[in-house]
């Protein structure tokens, strides 16, 4: 019953702001002959309808009607459209408030006889350009979210940082470690484009690779098709990875306890399959030429109601004499969490699971994202005191199926004595 309530009133909010956006292209298009107001209110029309009765069958159908890509493009479909128009929405309230300023005015004070027109200066009234910006704002918008999905989705960039390391060993001096992280499997659309990624990674030649976490969005199937992609990403020091919260199958219904963990032991066996170094709750070193550092990888372990499957206090027993340690954790809110305050002689944590939100600006000297409100560490490098944290932006996508200003990332690390 909720949820059939809860569709009902989406569905006529849905409408509204179909409808409240009609009133401004119908006042743009008002001067235009009928033939064109034909045509524009045909157009509007015929694509609000395609959207809304596409929301409305999809709450219609079962969930497993389609499969993951559908399903994401679907919803892009959905919500990219709604979102736009609901951004047109915001500055078309403002003439509204104006105008009700106006009339409350009114039955007060008597108008003013306006003055006579300039023929030679013509002027739209301003609800007419206030409709017409509304309208271009979320045109704007539209074709911003539907750029991000044709080009930004696999947008790949290289990313290279220096972290300076005080206890670094000389051997290690100018170490390379590739850093992937949120691949999201179960999201791709263009498989070539994801080789070329990799193509990107390989061409760096790193001496070391590190995954962070979520190779899938819930499903171990998911990788399937793309173990021959990643199974390709080497290094001679070896490629060494940990879970991250959507690899554990938490945000769907598994028939049975015993199916969520079979699914879990299917991810783990595809990190194996592809040659990569699953680390759950442990530590190993990192060997050059008789020096060691030590690297630590945990499962899951995320601040703010995300999952805690991670034990760093086990994972770390038996690191404590390595000169430097890195560890490897999906959430970056566990390094304020348990790792600044208890573990001050990690040296460097790699972590992801933000993904810049997919969304925001990105120029030199300034980066915003509106995922910064919920994670104070959410993209790049972070130092504080002798500890270092990098923040992946991730190498595929969830739910929207593009990115805006936050690209895909390959992060190359270069460490060096401080």
């Amino acid at each position: 019953m909720n949820r059939s309530f809860f569709f009902l009133i989406l569905t006529f909010i849905f409408f509204a702001i179909d409808w409240y956006v009609w009133l401004a292209v119908r006042t743009v298009i008002r001067s235009s002959s009928p033939v064109t107001q034909r045509w524009v209110t045909g157009i509007y029309w015929g694509f609000s309808i395609l959207t809304l009765g596409a929301y409305i069958i999809v709450q219609l159908l079962p969930p497993d009607a389609f499969n993951k890509t559908v399903r994401n493009f679907v919803f892009a479909g959905i919500a990219i459209p709604y979102f736009s128009k609901l951004f047109a929405v915001l500055f078309l309230l403002v003439d509204d408030v104006r105008r009700l300023v106006q009339w409350a005015i009114s039955l007060f004070i008597p108008p003013v006889a306006p003055a006579p027109a300039d023929s030679a200066m013509p002027r739209i009234p301003r609800s007419e350009f206030l409709s017409a910006t509304a309208l271009i704002a979320g045109g704007g918008l539209l074709g911003t979210f539907a750029y991000g999905i044709i080009s930004g989705a696999h947008d790949y960039r290289i990313r290279r940082v220096k972290v300076v390391l005080k206890n670094l060993p000389k051997e290690f001096d100018g170490i390379r470690i590739a850093q992937l992280s949120d691949i999201h499997s179960g999201s791709f659309f263009n498989k070539t484009a994801v080789k070329g990624g990799v193509e990107m990674l390989l061409k760096e030649k790193p001496d070391i690779a590190f995954f962070t976490g979520d190779l899938v969005n819930d499903r171990a199937y998911e990788v399937k098709d793309y173990i021959d992609v990643f199974s390709k990403v080497k290094a001679p020091l070896g490629v060494h990875s940990i879970f991250g919260n959507h690899d554990y199958g938490d945000y769907q219904p598994f028939d049975s306890t015993a199916a969520k963990r079979k699914n879990l032991q299917d991810l783990a066996a595809a990190h194996k399959e592809m040659g990569w170094n699953l680390m759950l709750d442990e530590n190993r070193p990192i060997r050059v030429d008789g020096a060691e550092i030590g690297l630590i990888g945990i499962q899951n372990w995320g601040a703010g109601g995300f999952a805690k499957y991670g034990d760093l206090a086990k994972a770390y027993r038996g690191a404590e004499d390595y000169p430097v340690k890195i560890l490897l954790s999906h959430d970056p809110s566990h390094w304020q969490a348990q790792v600044r305050p208890n573990f001050k002689d990690i040296d460097l944590a790699l972590a992801g699971h933000t993904h810049g939100m997919q969304f925001g600006i990105e120029v030199p000297g300034f980066k915003w994202s509106p995922v910064q409100y919920r994670y104070k560490e959410w993209a790049g490098l972070y130092t504080e005191e002798n500890q270092h944290l990098y923040v992946n932006r991730g190498f595929g996508y969830l739910g929207y199926p593009g990115r805006v200003g936050i690209l895909p990332e390959i992060t190359i690390l270069e460490l060096v004595r401080g």
